[in-house]
C-alpha cells in the first residue's frame, strides 16, 4: 500500500461520490469489486499449464497473488475498478488491414501512453478519496502489475469478458483501458456484468491466425499482439502471412464486434494519433533509423517494443504486400541489418516478394 491506515474506513463515501470524481478526472466509468477470484484463479492455472502464455514468463512469476489482491497487497480490500474510453470514431480503420503498403497500427497505442495517462489521474482520485476520507491504503494498477484486471472490471459491473476475452461493456463496447486502485477501504462490491455474448462467433471468425481457438479462449502464442509486441526473436513462419500488414498489435475481434457500434468517441486530446501512424506507409517507417524510431514513438507505448521487434514487424508486412519496386529496394537497404532476427526476416520477406512463398489469393 502507498500508506498505511489499519483503522481506514469507507467514511460515508459512496459509489455515487467514486464515481463522480472519477468522472471529473475523464473516466467514463468506476465499479467496486471484493478481492474473491477463486473462479479466475483456476482458469487462469489452467491457461497457464497448456502454454497459451507463449513467453510471457512474467504471467506466473507471481503465482497465485496475481489472482489473489489481498496477498499480492496485504491489507487489500477493495478494489476500484475504472474504465477510460480511446476510441477515435476511426471509420477507416476496417479498411486498412490488409492495405496494401499501408501499415496498421492497433487504435490503443496511437496516441500517448495509456499507462502514464491513466496512471497519474488515478492517483489524483486516490488524492480526492483521501480529502474525503482521510489517509489510507492504497496501490494503482494500470496493466503495470500481476492484477487480474478484466476479472475485476467485470465483479465491479463495467462489463462482461467476451469470446474474444476482451471486456464488454454494453453501452460503450470494448474500446477502453482499465485501471484499478487496491485499497484498504471497506467498501461494497458491486454486481458482477453479466455476460450477452449470446450465440455471436464473430470474433472467432474474424482472428486472422484463429487464437480465439474456443469461446472465451485465447492462446496467445498465436495472437498478433502478442506476435508483435511480447514474442521476442523469430516470428514462426506460418503464422506471418496472416499477420498482413499489422505492426504492432491487432484489433480485428474489436472492429467486427457487433457491440462496438455503441463505442462513443473519446474527447480526451491524448489519444489523438502521433506521427500518422493511424494509416503509415510501410516503406517510410522501415527507413527509420533507430534514433528516429525513439525519437518518434517518445511517450507512446510502442517505444517499449524496441527498433529491433518494430523493424522485425515492418519487414513481415512488407513481405505480405503486393509487390513493387519500391518494397523491394527498401528490403534490399537492410538485407545485411545488424540484427540477426532482422535479417531473417527480412530475407523471409524477399522471397515471399519474389513469389518463392506463396500468398493467399495471388
Amino acid at each position: 500500500m502507498t500508506q498505511s491506515s489499519p483503522s481506514a474506513t469507507a467514511a460515508g463515501i459512496t459509489l455515487t461520490d467514486l464515481q463522480a470524481w472519477a468522472g471529473e478526472l475523464g473516466f467514463q466509468d468506476l465499479g467496486i469489486a471484493g478481492v474473491d477470484l477463486s473462479r479466475d484463479e483456476a482458469w487462469l492455472e489452467r491457461w497457464l499449464e497448456l502454454g497459451r502464455h507463449g513467453e510471457m514468463a512474467w504471467m506466473a512469476r507471481h503465482g497465485r497473488r496475481r489472482s489473489r489482491p489481498d496477498e499480492l497487497i496485504p491489507g487489500t480490500l477493495s478494489v476500484l475498478s475504472v474504465r477510460m474510453d480511446y476510441w477515435r470514431n476511426d471509420t477507416q480503420a476496417i479498411a486498412l488491414l490488409d492495405a496494401g503498403r499501408t501499415g496498421y497500427v492497433s487504435r490503443y497505442a496511437l496516441g500517448r501512453d495509456y499507462h502514464k495517462v491513466l496512471r497519474r489521474r488515478l492517483q489524483q482520485l486516490a488524492n480526492r478519496i483521501e480529502a474525503a476520507a482521510g489517509p489510507f491504503g492504497y496501490r494503482v494498477f494500470v496493466d503495470s502489475g500481476p492484477v487480474l484486471e478484466k476479472a475485476l472490471a467485470r465483479n465491479a459491473g463495467l462489463g462482461w469478458i467476451g469470446k474474444h476475452t476482451n471486456v464488454i461493456h454494453r453501452d460503450a463496447g470494448s474500446w477502453f483501458f482499465l485501471g484499478e486502485l487496491l485499497t484498504d477501504l471497506p467498501l461494497e462490491p458491486g454486481e458482477p456484468a453479466s455476460d450477452h455474448c449470446g450465440s455471436c462467433t464473430a470474433c472467432l471468425e474474424v482472428c486472422p491466425t484463429q487464437a480465439i481457438i474456443a469461446p472465451y479462449e485465447l492462446d496467445a502464442r498465436r495472437c498478433i499482439s502478442y506476435l508483435t509486441i511480447e514474442h521476442p526473436g523469430s516470428i514462426p513462419e506460418a503464422l506471418r502471412p496472416a499477420m498482413g500488414n499489422r505492426i504492432y498489435g491487432c484489433d480485428d475481434c474489436q472492429l467486427f464486434c457487433p457491440w462496438n457500434k455503441f463505442a462513443q468517441p473519446s474527447p480526451l486530446p491524448d489519444w489523438s494519433p502521433r506521427n500518422g501512424l493511424d494509416g503509415p506507409d510501410l516503406v517510410a517507417l522501415f527507413t527509420w533509423s533507430e534514433t528516429e524510431f525513439l525519437e518518434r514513438t517518445e511517450g507512446s507505448p510502442i517505444r517499449r517494443i524496441g527498433y529491433e521487434r518494430w523493424s522485425r514487424n515492418i519487414a513481415v508486412a512488407l513481405g505480405n504486400a503486393p509487390p513493387e519496386p519500391a518494397i523491394a529496394a527498401a528490403l534490399a537497404s537492410r538485407r545485411d541489418d545488424p540484427s540477426p532476427v532482422v535479417r531473417e526476416h527480412v530475407r523471409w520477406a524477399i522471397a515471399r516478394q519474389n513469389g518463392k512463398i506463396s500468398q493467399p489469393g495471388r
